[in-house]
């Protein structure tokens, strides 16, 4: 993939760049100002992230993800992740018939939904998950593969189908793996002139 260097990355913008970022230059990066890109994060090709979003560490967006945080914003925390072709949304339109919809027509004809998005640490999402505004994906929270998201989910557990549904626990064994992780990194660090 080709990535950004990061002088190049620096002078795009972001409202916060972290050390060791990876954006793809196939990626569609809108409102950089306010946008925040933990270290470690990596952004692949034909993603698309817009409006407020803010990304903790060691997060990764795969090829063709849409993140947008419109006003309210979306908030990616450490070692999160979102799968091939996942979409995120902190804003919908309201598609009851009721009011106008899409972005040509002015606000006062419209009633859309605005909330924000929070995706915890250590969770993931499969290929082509959707979630909705006002959604917060719990710590530890794991999502099967072309699930709709429309509720808040509880933590360290695995939901599945359309709409999620809870099917199991999740093993927190990989928060030992994270302190080890985290040690090693720091003993690197330090050995650094």
């Amino acid at each position: 993939m080709p990535y950004y260097s990061t002088s190049e990355l620096a002078e795009l913008g972001f409202k916060k760049l972290g050390k060791n970022v990876l954006v793809s230059k196939l990626a569609s990066i809108y409102n950089h100002n306010q946008i925040e890109l933990g270290d470690n994060t990596r952004i692949d090709d034909f993603c698309v992230i817009s409006g407020r979003v803010v990304i903790g560490r060691n997060v990764h967006i795969a090829v063709f993800c849409n993140v947008a945080g419109g006003e309210p914003g979306i908030y990616m925390h450490d070692f999160s992740g979102l799968a091939y072709g996942c979409q995120v949304f902190a804003q919908s339109d309201d598609y009851s018939g009721i009011t106008m919809t899409n972005p040509t027509v002015p606000d006062k004809y419209k009633n859309e939904t605005k909330a924000a998005v929070i995706i915890g640490r250590h969770c993931i999402m499969g290929t082509a998950v959707v979630i909705y505004p006002g959604v917060e994906i719990a710590e530890g929270t794991a999502v099967g593969s072309m699930s709709i998201v429309n509720q808040s989910t509880e933590a360290w557990s695995i939901y599945m189908g359309i709409p999620a549904r809870r099917v199991k626990s999740r093993s927190k064994q990989l928060l030992a793996i994270e302190q080890l992780y985290l040690q090693e990194e720091q003993n690197s660090n330090n050995n650094q002139p």
